[in-house]
């Protein structure tokens, strides 16, 4: 077993991993962000860094199984060797080249039944934040792809994976790619923030960005018993959802799919699909593919 060392930012390192292999990637600050988000009263209650782990999501539902893990519990890795994202495909990507992490929630007070809005909350909250704190234009393609224009084309840069953890909670994962390269892309239609032209690939802030803004609409959408309307969840998603109004093809359950345009995310969280025989049919599983117009 390799030797693992406290490095001076509160995290953990290897000799083979130390805090200056990549003085372009520089690691993750722990204590400022602990500073920055933990606080009385606030959602996140605490946050750990790893150097490397197999999967943030595997981690804490584990832990969340266990009783361990407390609602608003993040983990963060600098390196994931088996992220996963949604139909099982692999999410990899070099150290600290990204931001990979989960969190633990136990919406209560929000029927069960209204818990499929969550990962498309995150996506809310990730791409509002980016925007802003990024500086790059970003969209949602429904249900829980980022996407940056790079090259005046739409790449994937981050994907959103949400999780039971028994019957009172949900782990919530989030991928964002940062300061990918060209030649590190793991295929040739996915993108990073650098490639996007990021002012700022800075992942302290971006990190705090994000989980602030999640943990407001996290507030908003609790507040509102989960109606995704009366917390403005679902004007927001559909205002920034780069999949409705185009054509689509829905790779269904069942070997099944259904082609047509997206018009509407209905109140439970699904896209609405019509199609060239007049029918709206809702989707709330399957893989969409964005389709070039006719």
């Amino acid at each position: 077993m390799t030797p693992r060392h406290a490095a001076d930012d509160g995290s953990e390192s290897t000799p083979h991993s130390s805090r200056w292999s990549d003085l372009d990637r520089p690691p993750l600050n722990v204590r400022a962000l602990r500073r920055g988000l933990i606080r009385p009263g606030g959602l996140w209650s605490e946050l750990e860094l790893v150097q490397r782990t197999g999967s943030t999501n595997s981690d804490l539902v584990a832990r969340a199984a266990a009783g361990t893990a407390a609602e608003g519990a993040v983990l963060v890795a600098e390196e994931q060797t088996a992220g996963r994202g949604r139909l099982n495909r692999s999410w990899t990507a070099p150290p600290r080249s990204g931001l990979f992490f989960s969190v633990l929630l136990r919406p209560h007070e929000v029927p069960v039944d209204r818990w499929g809005w969550l990962p498309l909350l995150t996506g809310v909250a990730v791409a509002t934040s980016l925007s802003r704190t990024a500086g790059v234009d970003t969209a949602l393609k429904w249900p829980n792809d980022l996407l940056v224009t790079v090259g005046g084309e739409e790449r994937k840069a981050g994907g959103i994976l949400a999780e039971r953890a028994g019957d009172d909670a949900v782990v919530v994962g989030v991928g964002i790619n940062v300061s990918l390269r060209q030649e590190e892309l793991p295929v040739p239609q996915a993108g990073s923030l650098a490639l996007a032209g990021a002012v700022s690939t800075d992942r302290d802030p971006l990190l705090r960005a994000m989980l602030r803004s999640l943990e407001d609409w996290y507030g908003r959408w609790r507040a509102a018993g989960g109606d995704p309307a009366a917390s403005g969840l679902q004007e927001t998603y559909a205002a920034g959802c780069a999949t409705l109004g185009r054509p689509v093809r829905a790779e269904l359950p069942g070997d099944r799919s259904v082609v047509g345009e997206a018009v509407a995310v209905d109140g439970d969280g699904r896209l609405v699909i019509a199609t060239e025989e007049g029918a709206q049919e809702p989707v709330g599983a399957g893989d969409v593919v964005h389709l070039r117009p006719a």
